[in-house]
């Protein structure tokens, strides 16, 4: 059952949990209260945490904090090792959240317990050290013990411990040694018995430089009292030879008198042989993995290299220049407008434009500029919060918010109504902006990279496009260019395609011939690469066999004089075949034709593009590459729409 609040509650006994602790209203988004345990792990007031709402407390992990909190609300409860908090000095402290449903005058309540993940984790090793230092002790202690009670009542049960142990009086001299300790050391109890231990076993280091007496551990537990455990020293053979060793020296008291000291050893040279294969193995892990590294490095550029900058297909120089361009303007951060036709590829310059840059690491945003319906623009650009219009039933995250410290993508940004405009110009110069509803204005760091198949000065001329913004998105223009003015394109990317579609498809690879790229070559291809590629797909779908068919008009969309019929008096005759700067000359002749009877106007009903039966971005593109200026074919005083 959910605990209950009621309005007489006093929220002190927040204060009383043993561990940080947050009560939020998960519909308002606020804090309601908090303790002194979280303020200190934050570094922040509790005035300052209780005027924070929610999200803004826990950064950009709105997704993971709404699933864990709807989580709560439908079950009662939730657990999460997911989330962070970013403390006053900018620490970032790793949460473990527990999470429980209450309910105040109705309303539901959430309150979460926050744990410093690694201070958890600091607290387990520490349980752990101490538990197997405990553990240690108490092996030492039985030994120990052990020794004692041999002493007094058996000496055969000495001999059975499998660690060597000796004992030494107040001079040092040795007073008893078992047989696992005479194994160990090479010497034969009689030759040890009554000597000085030190000088025997321990009077150099590993490395043969002296030991002084007074430095030794084992004669301070007979001068001071206290036990010394040593985990890395040295022990000589009487050959010699010698081994690491740890002991421990545990001082002997008779009748309150210091009397001398019991050491218990072992040989951990298989020990440290182990530790030291370990390290010379993680060692060589970490070589190799260095190795890999590089490889692998190098492999992806022998990739990138082998085959497209950028995954942009193309061995054109207009391609070559474009990736130029584009590598040019990444790094700069500066807003990009991307031009061209329909389907010649300008999301993919985005993305590259995007991969390259600094901002890689964040995500692209892409806005389909014509896909939204007007009266929806200003809260799929900027969000807006609950109840700020008729069906806004939650709060929502813009895409300029969700674009934080990446990249915008705006296609078809010709699309965006004027009245918005104004608006979307202030966030690109001041990088702030408020949701629908909310007075808050909010700061991002977004860069944009436009996209349009209008010619945007055409529009700002028009009135349809302010050019305060125009400028703004203009920063860096690239032009993306139709497929049919780089033919030497089209044979890798119709490669690329039915690779791809007989992947796709589950077909055997097929091939494409010479005089399939010569089809392919004499189109004009008004779709550009995406009617490419569904052209490709379609074949690989209908072919039978191994041998591809591409029946496609030679000029299907050339504009230019509908064909004469043959008359008498040309019956019979042959024509004399146009020269291709007779052909050009005859194209341009026929758009300025339309143009006037169209008064100018090219696109819509009515309009030079109609006329002609094309589209009207491939006709705006052949105007564009014959100089041929729409606006001083139109009656004077006349728009064109």
């Amino acid at each position: 059952m959910n605990a209950v609040i009621t309005p007489q509650t006093n929220l002190d006994w927040i204060e009383a949990l043993p561990e940080p602790g947050l009560l939020v209203d998960p519909v308002r988004d606020t804090v309601e209260a908090a303790n002194s345990h979280l303020a200190r792990m934050l570094g922040r007031s509790l005035e300052e945490l209780v005027s924070l709402r929610v999200t803004t407390l826990f950064g950009g992990q709105i997704p993971q904090l709404v699933s864990l909190t709807d989580e709560a609300m439908t079950h009662g409860e939730a657990w999460s090792r997911d989330l962070s908090l970013v403390a006053s000095d900018e620490r970032v402290i790793e949460l473990e959240m527990s999470l429980s449903l209450m309910t105040e005058a109705g309303e539901p309540r959430v309150l979460m317990l926050l744990r410093d993940l690694t201070l958890l984790r600091e607290r387990r090793e520490r349980h752990e050290i101490n538990s197997y230092h405990r553990g240690g002790l108490l092996h030492w202690k039985r030994v120990e013990t052990l020794f004692r009670e041999i002493e007094r009542e058996n000496q055969l049960i000495l001999e059975a411990v499998g660690e060597g142990i000796y004992g030494v009086d107040a001079e040092g001299r040795t007073t008893f040694i078992n047989s696992a300790a005479e194994r160990m050391l090479g010497w034969h109890r009689d030759e040890l018995l009554g000597r000085v231990m030190h000088t025997a076993i321990h009077h150099s280091h590993s490395d043969g430089t002296p030991h002084q007496r007074e430095c030794c551990p084992i004669y301070r537990a007979f001068s001071d009292g206290a036990v010394h455990r040593v985990n890395d020293d040295f022990f000589w053979r009487q050959d010699g030879s010698g081994f690491p060793v740890e002991y421990t020296s545990t001082p002997i008291v008779d009748n309150g008198q210091l009397v001398g000291a019991v050491v218990v050893f072992r040989d951990v040279t298989d020990r440290r042989r182990t530790e030291d294969s370990l390290k010379e193995a993680l060692e060589e892990v970490e070589t190799l993995k260095h190795r890999l590294e590089m490889e692998n490095a190098y492999l992806q550029e022998e990739i990138s290299a082998e085959h497209n900058a950028h995954e942009i297909v193309g061995r054109s120089e207009a391609v070559a220049a474009m990736i130029q361009r584009i590598d040019l303007v990444a790094p700069t951060g500066a807003n990009v407008l991307v031009i061209g036709e329909s389907g010649t590829g300008k999301e993919l310059i985005a993305r590259a434009i995007h991969n390259v840059s600094d901002r890689s690491e964040r995500p692209m945003i892409r806005v389909n500029c014509a896909a939204i319906p007007a009266e929806l623009f200003e809260s799929e650009f900027f969000g807006h919060v609950k109840g700020a219009f008729t069906g806004a039933v939650n709060d929502r995250v813009g895409r300029f918010e969700l674009a934080d410290g990446g990249t915008l993508f705006l296609d078809e940004v010709g699309e965006i109504p004027l009245s918005l405009q104004g608006k979307l110009l202030r966030v690109l110069q001041e990088q702030t902006f408020e949701r629908i509803g909310e007075t808050r204005t909010r700061s991002v760091d977004v860069r944009v990279i436009a996209a349009t198949n209008r010619d945007l000065k055409t529009e700002v001329e028009a009135g349809r496009f302010r050019e305060d913004l125009y400028f703004r998105l203009n920063v860096f223009p690239i032009e993306s260019v139709p497929l049919r003015e780089r033919p030497e394109d089209i044979p890798p990317l119709a490669q690329l395609f039915l690779r791809n579609a007989c992947r796709r498809f589950h077909r055997e690879p097929l091939e494409l011939s010479h005089a399939n790229v010569e089809a392919l070559q004499r189109y004009c291809w008004p779709g550009n690469v995406r009617e490419l590629e569904n052209v490709i797909e379609r074949q690989v779908i209908v072919t039978r066999g191994r041998k591809l068919s591409f029946d496609l008009p030679a000029d299907r969309d050339t504009v230019g004089p509908e064909p004469v019929a043959a008359g008498p008096e040309t019956a019979g005759t042959t024509q004399r075949p146009l020269t291709e700067g007779e052909k050009r000359e005859q194209e341009r002749e026929n758009m300025i034709s339309a143009l006037r009877q169209c008064r100018g106007k090219v696109f819509g009903q009515g309009g030079a593009a109609e006329l002609l039966e094309v589209k009207p971005t491939t006709l705006a593109s052949r105007l564009k590459r014959y100089g041929i200026d729409p606006r001083q074919y139109r009656s004077r005083g006349e728009e064109a729409v």
